[in-house]
């Protein structure tokens, strides 16, 4: 009767730590507390299509991206721009870090003074935009405030960025587009 209870006490234990890991995969980040950060576009609402304009259907450059509300003590932000839903897992298709606190705004086809870009699935550093192979596909801009500056060059993919954020981020902001090939 012992062994059936330690093994029942070993299973809960067991099946506890393999949710946390599950949890842990889905958002890599430790975000103590959601704050008021926001980022959204000029060019399209959020949960709302993507102009092809911003897409390899048109002239492929960053959407305008406008930023605000970033906590106090954060010492830089990154900008990982990704799919989800493309066919071979997650798409990077943009990043970028050490984007001065005080940015207010990511122009069009621009890049902020200062900042890195990064390797993306391309196998390039820079803007590539929505290509979807078929079907709609969601595009998630996501915005880090980190407590510090990353210490990455431009050779660094989404994993080093990710590896290098951990335990540094203090707020997170996403905006969600959607976009599908005619």
């Amino acid at each position: 009767m012992k062994k059936i209870i330690i093994i029942i006490i070993l299973a809960i234990i067991g099946g506890f730590a393999f949710y946390l890991f599950q949890r842990a995969e889905e958002e890599p980040f430790d975000v103590a507390k959601k704050g008021n950060m926001k980022i959204e576009s000029s060019a399209f609402e959020n949960n709302q299509s993507i102009p092809s304009k911003y897409t390899c259907d048109g002239e492929n450059v960053n959407p305008p991206l406008k930023i605000s509300h970033a906590p106090k003590g954060a010492k830089s932000l990154v900008l990982v721009f990704d799919d989800p839903d493309a066919p071979a897992g997650t798409w990077v298709h943009w990043t970028i870090w050490n984007i001065d606190p005080q940015t207010e705004e990511i122009a069009e086809a621009n890049v902020p003074q200062e900042a890195v870009e990064g390797i993306t699935s391309f196998g390039k550093s820079g803007y590539g935009g929505p290509c979807p192979p078929s079907g709609t596909h969601r595009y998630f801009f996501k915005l880090y405030a980190l407590d510090t500056v990353l210490n990455l060059d431009s050779s660094a993919g989404v994993g080093d960025i990710e590896k290098a954020m951990k335990s540094h981020v203090l707020d997170k902001a996403e905006l969600m587009g959607l976009y599908e090939r005619k």
